[in-house]
C-alpha cells in the first residue's frame, strides 16, 4: 500500500473535500461493490483499485487522520517529526498528562476501555437471484467467510487448561509510567502497556486454533429468505450474521445486496415486464387467439383483432413483478411483430398469389399459378 498523503483521497472516493461523513460511505460502499476481488476475479487493477479505496476510507472516515490529511497532506508521522518536533513528543506528553489528571486525551475524549465488549463489523455482499426468484421469493444458502467466536478457547484466547493471567508488565492496570525530560521540565508519562495493549491480562499459553485472538475465520453459512419483487440494488439485513463480537460483545449484521440478471425472454421495468411475441400473417390479418407465456403462472390467453399491425402493443393485467412494498402486481406488455414466411410451398405461393391478384398487386411470377397465368393468358 502506498504511504499516506501520496494519494488524493478525496479523488479516489469521488467526493468534495466538504463532503460530509454521510457522503463519503456512501461512495464508499459503492466503490467497494464495484471493485471488490469478488466481483472481479483475476482482475489485478481491480484489487490495487479496491485497496486504494479502502486505504482512502479509513483516513477520510476518521474525524482526526481526516483533519490531519487536510491540513497537511499526510497521517501519522510528519516528515522530519512533525510540528513539535524539536520538543520530544509535547503532544504525547500533555495527552498523557491530561488523561491521568482528567480521564481525557488532548482529543478530548475519554480513553476507551480495551477489555469493554465491542460489536463485531457488519459484512456486506453480493446476492445473485434469477428474475423468476425475485418474482416468486426465494430460500437461498449464503456461504461467508467471517470472524467467529473460537469454540477451542471459547473466546478468551487462552488455550484450555489454562487462562489469562495478570500482567507482569504492568500488574494488571494496563499502563506503564515513563519518565519523559521536556524543555518544560520532567513529566511522568502513562502509556498504553506495550505487552498487554491495554487489557491487564497477559496470556502465556495462546489458544492453538486462535493464536490468542478469541476469534477465527471460518466460512458460515446463512439461510436468507429473499422476499417476492426484489430488484437489483435491493438491500436485504439479517440481523447477527455479521463479524463475531470483541470481549463477548454483539455480532455485526449481513447485508445483501440483490443482483437480478436480464432474462433472456422478458424485460423489466419496475414492477411491469415486456416480451415479444411473433405473429404469423394470416393470423395477424385475419385476428385470433394468442397463448402468451408469462414469468410464472404459465400461459395467458389473448385475444388479437383483424389487422393488427407489427408493433402494436397489448397489456395483460397483473401479470407482471409483484410489488416490493405493497399489493398486487404489475402489468406484462405484449409487444407483437408479425413473423414473414421465408419460404413457401406451391400451394402456399399460390394462394397469396391469388390474394395478391385480388388486391391488384404487383408480385414475383416465378410460382406455378403464375406460369399458368402466362401459359392460358391468365
Amino acid at each position: 500500500m502506498s504511504s499516506p498523503g501520496s494519494k488524493d483521497y478525496y479523488g479516489l472516493l469521488g467526493v468534495p473535500k466538504d463532503a460530509t461523513a454521510s457522503d463519503i460511505k456512501k461512495a464508499y460502499r459503492q466503490l467497494v461493490r464495484k471493485y471488490h476481488p469478488d466481483a472481479n476475479p483475476g482482475n489485478k487493477e481491480a484489487e490495487e483499485h479496491f485497496k486504494e479505496v479502502n486505504e482512502a476510507y479509513e483516513v477520510l472516515a476518521d474525524p482526526e487522520k481526516r483533519a490531519q490529511y487536510d491540513q497537511f497532506g499526510t497521517v501519522g508521522d510528519f516528515p522530519g517529526g512533525g510540528p513539535f518536533s524539536g520538543f520530544g513528543g509535547v503532544d504525547d506528553v500533555f495527552g498523557d498528562l491530561f488523561e491521568n489528571l482528567f480521564g481525557f486525551g488532548t482529543s478530548g475524549r475519554r480513553r476507551t476501555d480495551p477489555n469493554a465488549p465491542r460489536r463485531g463489523a457488519d459484512i456486506e455482499t453480493q446476492l445473485i437471484v434469477n428474475l423468476e426468484e425475485a418474482a416468486e421469493g426465494v430460500s437461498k444458502t449464503v456461504e461467508i467467510p467471517r470472524w467467529q467466536t473460537c469454540e477451542r478457547c471459547s473466546g478468551n484466547g487462552a488455550e484450555p487448561g489454562t487462562k489469562p493471567e495478570v500482567c507482569p508488565q504492568c500488574n494488571g492496570s494496563g499502563q506503564v509510567e515513563t519518565q519523559q525530560r521536556t524543555p518544560f521540565g520532567q513529566f511522568v508519562s502513562i502509556n498504553t502497556c506495550p505487552r498487554c495493549k491495554g487489557k491487564g491480562m497477559y496470556i502465556k499459553h495462546p489458544c492453538q486454533d486462535c493464536k490468542g485472538e478469541g476469534r477465527v475465520r471460518r466460512n458460515h453459512s446463512v439461510e436468507v429468505k429473499v422476499v417476492p419483487g426484489v430488484d437489483t440494488g435491493t438491500r436485504l439485513r439479517i440481523s447477527g450474521e455479521g463479524q463475531a463480537g470483541v470481549n463477548g460483545g454483539p455480532n455485526g449484521d449481513l447485508f445483501l445486496v440483490i443482483n437480478v440478471p436480464e432474462h433472456e425472454t422478458f424485460k423489466r421495468d419496475g414492477t411491469d415486464l415486456h416480451e415479444k411475441i411473433s405473429v404469423p400473417f394470416p393470423q395477424a390479418a385475419l385476428g385470433g387467439e394468442l397463448k402468451i407465456p408469462t414469468l410464472v403462472d404459465g400461459p395467458e390467453d389473448l385475444e388479437i383483432p383483424p389487422g393488427t399491425q407489427p408493433g402494436e402493443v397489448f397489456r395483460i393485467r397483473g401479470k407482471g413483478m409483484p410489488r416490493l412494498r405493497g399489493h398486487g402486481k404489475g402489468d406484462l406488455f405484449v409487444h407483437l411483430t408479425v413473423d414473414v414466411p421465408r419460404k413457401l410451398n406451391e400451394r402456399q405461393r399460390e394462394l397469396l398469389e391469388e390474394l395478391a391478384s385480388e388486391m391488384d398487386l404487383k408480385v414475383n411470377d416465378k410460382g406455378m399459378f403464375g406460369k399458368f397465368r402466362k401459359v392460358f393468358g391468365g
